[in-house]
């Protein structure tokens, strides 16, 4: 693996507990998927492994090698495109892009060459020369992509890099992720978006208060879910939320919206519970869908966000 890490934990002042004995692992060619709410653990964990924040215990291997002990190599092999956006008053986005390529050791003629590689595939030419001041959310966030990717190290870690991107230019970054992994990097991404990431990643971890709350790759995760299909009902305004039968698995009421978690077997009798309630009016319409990713993430970081204040209680 190129990237191990052993009951990693950090303690900041104050006993705040950012990663608790965390454990996980990323090869050569592997997108990872990194999720989990905010303050979960997720930017500290990359900023150990870049060698920019000391553990409090555990041990990170980067290609055999301590980035923690040796932070001149880390800052080689790694590639950090930080939650932040980037600074890039003064310069333009070829400008911003061409220099971090330098900086990392990059010729002058292969550096051009990336750049107006990144610059194409994700359709930002027209930005290219813009000064960075008059640039918006979306493509300062692309450009710091760029910035990032344009001389790769063995490991790219991406916290949150497709915020204020839009969704077509958003697609063509995932693909340029997906390179970077064709080309033998291993990729971590950090993102709160669970339906890009569920298409887009080999394998997905959640951080939870600082902890490992799963992995696995999608397929995986779904199996572990305890159904299979959920029933989303549209209720009817002015109109008492129906009783979920007894074969009904959990059931959350939003508005007027009530979800239901029910198993494969379940479905048949699911659905001609649906169209009664349609019938009669007591909901305005139904759909049933397969689980999805974001369904199992939620019921994970929301059974553990009970027992953790059940604790703390």
């Amino acid at each position: 693996m190129l990237l191990q890490i052993d009951h990693l934990t950090k303690v900041y002042p104050r006993g705040v507990r950012a990663n608790d004995d965390l454990s996980l692992q990323v090869g050569e060619g592997e997108v990872l998927g990194l999720l989990g709410h905010n303050g979960a653990g997720k930017t500290t964990l990359l900023n150990q492994v870049a060698g920019l924040v000391q553990p409090t215990q555990g041990t990170i291997r980067l290609d055999g090698r301590d980035p923690v002990a040796d932070p001149a190599y880390a800052r080689r092999a790694c590639s950090l495109q930080l939650q932040a956006q980037a600074p890039l008053t003064g310069v333009t986005p070829r400008q911003a892009i061409e220099i971090l390529g330098r900086i990392r050791g990059g010729s002058r003629q292969r550096v051009r060459e990336r750049t107006e590689q990144l610059l194409a595939a994700l359709d930002i030419e027209e930005w290219a020369n813009t000064p960075g001041e008059k640039l918006s959310g979306g493509i300062r966030r692309l450009t710091a992509f760029c910035m990032a990717v344009v001389e790769p190290g063995r490991l790219v870690m991406l916290d949150e890099p497709t915020n204020d991107v839009d969704p077509v230019r958003r697609r063509l970054m995932w693909q340029q992720v997906r390179k970077l992994a064709t080309d033998g990097c291993a990729v971590i991404i950090v993102t709160h978006n669970v339906t890009e990431a569920e298409r887009s990643v080999d394998r997905i971890v959640v951080l939870d208060h600082g902890h490992v709350a799963a992995t696995g790759t999608p397929a995986e995760l779904r199996r572990q879910a305890s159904s299979d299909l959920r029933l989303e009902l549209t209720l009817t305004p002015g109109v008492v939320s129906p009783e979920p039968p007894s074969w009904a698995g959990l059931a959350n009421v939003t508005d007027q919206r009530m979800v239901i978690s029910i198993a494969s077997a379940d479905a048949p009798q699911a659905i001609a519970w649906a169209q009664q309630l349609h019938a009669t009016e007591a909901i305005a319409q139904f759909v049933l869908n397969p689980i999805s990713l974001e369904d199992i993430y939620v019921g994970l970081t929301n059974t553990s966000e009970e027992d953790h204040d059940a604790v703390a209680a």
